[in-house]
C-alpha cells in the first residue's frame, strides 16, 4: 500500500489549491481515506475523510464550508479541494488509507485507525 500525497504549495489568503492522493499497491474501493494536517509545533488534526464508497463524509470543524473532499476509484485518486484558504491552514497535509471493505460506508475520523501514510505536501496560506 503507497501513497503519494501531491499539490502542495504558496497560496494568498482566500485562495485555493487541489492536493491529490495517488494510491497503488492495492484497490482503492476497499480503503477509506483521509487527510490530515500538522502544523508547526501543533499536534496533528483530522481534516476530513471519506469513505470507500465515496457516499460518507466527514469535515473537521476548522474547514466545514470550505474544503471538500472527493474520490475517484478508477484513477485512484483522492482529493481535498481547498477553498478559502487561511493562514492558519498552513501546515504539512497527509493522506492515510485503511481497509473498510469494497465500497462501504463507514468513515474513520481517529488518525489511529489509519495504518497507511503518505509522505505530505506542505501548504502555506500567506496573510
Amino acid at each position: 500500500v503507497q501513497l503519494q500525497a501531491s499539490g502542495g504549495g504558496l497560496v494568498q489568503t482566500g485562495g485555493s489549491l487541489r492536493l491529490s492522493c495517488g494510491a497503488s499497491g492495492f484497490s482503492l474501493e476497499y480503503y477509506a481515506i483521509a487527510w490530515f494536517r500538522q502544523a508547526p509545533g501543533k499536534e496533528r488534526e483530522g481534516v476530513a475523510s471519506i469513505s470507500s464508497s465515496g457516499t460518507n463524509r466527514y469535515y473537521g470543524d476548522s474547514v466545514k464550508g470550505r474544503f471538500t473532499i472527493s474520490r475517484d476509484n478508477v484513477k485512484k485518486q483522492v482529493y481535498l479541494q481547498m477553498n478559502g484558504l487561511k493562514p492558519e491552514d498552513t501546515a504539512v497535509y497527509y493522506c492515510a488509507a485503511v481497509a473498510s471493505g469494497f465500497r462501504t460506508v463507514h468513515v474513520f475520523i481517529s488518525e489511529r485507525r489509519y495504518p497507511y501514510w503518505g509522505q505530505g505536501t506542505l501548504v502555506t496560506v500567506s496573510s
